[in-house]
């Protein structure tokens, strides 16, 4: 059964990405016990630019735990391995740290059923050059694209609370598009 490893959230701050001051909600921090989960996303949490992120169909940004490895690879080999205590959960700007579902097994309709709330799987996450300053790596959000390795927003079909640790049931939609696919059709549509 998949596992919510961990719950995060942030707050908008400046910070100097490539050479200017941009404001950034990307840094990510657990959060301990209960997190109420309200239609625009979980308390605590903001966006920076809500053309981009948040709103109801982007509320809530989960990732799979499986793909840290990749990245804490990449920045050992970029030298960058013990900078900012390496990886921990919300590096990737996730809200939501999962465990046990890839994008390959999700689809656009389907419902992540926690024991006080249900969020329902919307579209794949787009990196932008945010992520590659939150990374360290110049062509963090062009590998993120490339491999597909980029997680899901998540619509609140049922507000409730959160907690890491807990299991949660996937519940099966349409099945008319994965998020892998949905995935490939943009980076196909971005680079014709």
């Amino acid at each position: 059964m998949p596992q919510l490893l961990s719950v995060q959230t942030g707050t908008v701050r400046p910070v100097v990405m490539q050479g200017r001051k941009v404001l950034t909600a990307i840094r990510k921090q657990a959060v301990v016990g209960p997190v109420p989960v309200w239609p625009l996303g979980l308390q605590g949490d903001e966006q920076a630019d809500p053309a981009v992120h948040g709103g109801l169909d982007k509320a809530v940004y989960a990732y799979p735990s499986e793909h840290y490895p990749r990245w804490q690879a990449a920045r050992l080999q970029a030298g960058l391995a013990d900078i900012d205590n390496g990886l921990p959960w919300g590096s990737m700007g996730e809200n939501l740290s999962l465990q046990g579902l890839l994008e390959a097994d999700v689809w656009v309709g389907d419902v992540l059923r926690f024991a006080n709330c249900s969020l329902r799987v919307t579209r794949p996450r787009e990196p932008c050059y945010k992520f590659n300053a939150a990374m360290g790596l110049p062509t963090a959000a062009k590998t993120m694209a490339l491999s597909g390795c980029c997680g899901f927003y998540l619509a609140v079909e049922q507000v409730g609370s959160l907690q890491a640790g807990e299991s949660f049931e996937l519940v099966r939609g349409q099945r008319g598009l994965s998020i892998a696919e949905a995935f490939k059709a943009k980076m196909f549509k971005h680079l014709r």
